[in-house]
This record gives structure tokens, C-alpha cells and sequence, in this order.
């Protein structure tokens, strides 16, 4: 007698989308704040979730090209204080 259901394979799409949408989210935000942090965060998160093959693979794409902007932003600010982080 089994008192759990058997298990499945999953194929892990649901996660990859959750990732592409994670990566969006974050990179938007990090565009504001912590983008030191939620910029390379995001870049990961799209990465994965395009290597994966996300069913969203336009959000993985804007959550990657935010990412980067994150970090583009920190540079220019950087540059422009001369200091590691920045405030408005």
C-alpha cells in the first residue's frame, strides 16, 4: 500500500518561466536601487532561464539587457563620484 502519490518527471518550465520573469523583476528595480547587487542577480536568473528554455524568452531578454544596464548605471555613477556607490 503507498500512501504518497508516484512521482513525476517535472520538466522544470515553470521554473525557468518563475526565472525569466525573476530576472525581469529584479533588473527593473536594480535600476534604482542596489544595483550592484540585483544587476548581476538578474543576469543570472536570464541566463539560466534561456539556457533552460524558458517559454518566456522575450522577458529573459529584457531581464538580461537590465541587468546589464544595472551595471552600466553603476559605472556611470561611479565615474561620476568617484565612489562605489551612489545616491540620488
Amino acid at each position: 500500500m503507498h500512501l504518497t502519490a508516484p512521482a513525476t518527471r517535472r520538466t522544470g518550465i515553470r521554473d525557468t518561466d518563475g526565472m525569466a520573469v525573476a530576472s525581469f523583476v529584479l533588473g527593473l528595480v536594480g535600476l534604482l536601487v542596489l544595483n550592484v547587487f540585483l544587476g548581476p542577480t538578474a543576469i543570472v536568473l536570464a541566463t539560466v532561464a534561456l539556457w533552460r528554455g524558458t517559454k518566456r524568452r522575450g522577458r529573459a531578454l529584457l531581464g538580461l539587457t537590465l541587468g546589464v544596464a544595472d551595471l552600466v548605471v553603476l559605472v556611470a555613477f561611479m565615474q561620476a563620484d568617484s565612489t562605489i556607490s551612489w545616491s540620488f
